[in-house]
């Protein structure tokens, strides 16, 4: 489509040019303009109103140098044309509706068909069908040049005529063949019962409690002349070098003794990680302004890694456990 233009004020014809400088005032003028004509557009506005907008629209368009501003000019042309389109869905010809026979019947004597119009009568809408036919083909060039008149698109080969060919396209429709199942191949899914579950709480708490009973002996054979007595890295603590999955049970298993404040984190002037046996808080702790911090921690197999590279961790401070077995039936045990 050829870009929109305007007529300067010696009415030659200029194209829109962008202008980021371009007046304060007179951009916040535009503006306001455009969106009273937005504001006044409504399914129930008149044609001649449509009309008397759009135009102007395209006077006020001149002074349009602005993204912002052609988006509100677009926005109007845009519900204009909406309810232009509306109100010619609901137009009427008469007393009926929009006659689609009499309008083809108007176009090919337009384009110099058989048909010739009586313009003796007084509304000249009559036909005369008694008159003979001509064979002469139908001029279309001649409705061409009028809807060129309104249009700078250039026209393509199936313009008015549609492709020049069309394949119909079938369906292809694949016989599905029956698929018989084996009853013997098919497997109930695994059922989790509460005394799985009640099972697996059990082995976390045992687990959590071991882990606070070794951290209270460890922590007691600690150096007490040291600048971290009491305290233990918490890498040192947490990592097994021979098992990942363990190190992350681990710190799983850690974290419920620092949720119940059995166990505290904190770092030192080297921001080396240490934990150590603390008194649980009570109710009045909390009421006295003792708040809760929650923390993530990133712990993956690079970590781990580092982690025993730095701290030149060789054997585990906390004893492997023996890996969990899986029974015949499906179920687990630790």
């Amino acid at each position: 489509m050829a870009p929109r233009h305007h007529q300067d004020d010696d009415g030659s014809d200029a194209e829109m040019a962008y202008d980021p400088d371009q007046n304060r005032e007179e951009q916040r003028d535009v503006r306001q303009k455009y969106r009273h004509m937005a504001g006044r557009l409504t399914k129930d506005t008149p044609v001649d109103s449509l009309v008397d907008t759009v135009q102007e629209a395209d006077a006020l368009f001149g002074k349009v140098k602005g993204t912002a501003e052609a988006t509100l000019d677009s926005t109007v042309l845009l519900q204009a044309s909406s309810f232009g389109v509306q109100k010619a869905r609901a137009m009427k010809s008469g007393s009926g509706a929009f006659d689609i026979d009499d309008f083809i019947s108007r176009l090919v004597i337009y384009m110099g068909g058989r048909k010739t119009m009586n313009l003796d009568d007084d509304d000249g809408s009559s036909y005369d069908d008694d008159a003979e036919d001509d064979e002469t083909p139908l001029d279309w060039e001649k409705v061409g040049r009028k809807v060129l008149e309104k249009s700078h698109r250039v026209p393509v080969m199936d313009f008015m005529l549609g492709p020049l060919s069309i394949e119909q396209k079938k369906r292809n429709v694949a016989k599905r063949t029956k698929f018989e199942k084996n009853k013997s191949d098919e497997k109930k899914p695994q059922e989790i019962t509460e005394d799985d579950i009640t099972r697996s709480g059990n082995e976390t708490t045992k687990n959590v409690v071991v882990l606070e009973k070794l951290l209270e002996q460890i922590l007691d054979d600690s150096d007490p002349e040291s600048d971290d007595a009491g305290k233990v890295n918490l890498f040192r603590f947490i990592i097994n070098p021979d098992d990942f999955g363990q190190s992350v049970e681990n710190m799983f298993y850690l974290s419920f003794l620092i949720r119940d404040g059995k166990v505290a984190l904190e770092t030192n002037e080297n921001g080396e990680p240490l934990i150590y046996i603390t008194e649980q808080p009570n109710a009045q702790d909390y009421q006295d302004g003792l708040k809760k911090r929650q923390i993530v921690m990133e712990f993956d197999i690079a970590t781990w890694k580092r982690a025993i590279e730095v701290f030149n961790i060789t054997d585990p401070m906390i004893p492997s456990r023996p890996k969990a077995q899986t029974g015949l039936n499906g179920k687990w045990y630790g």
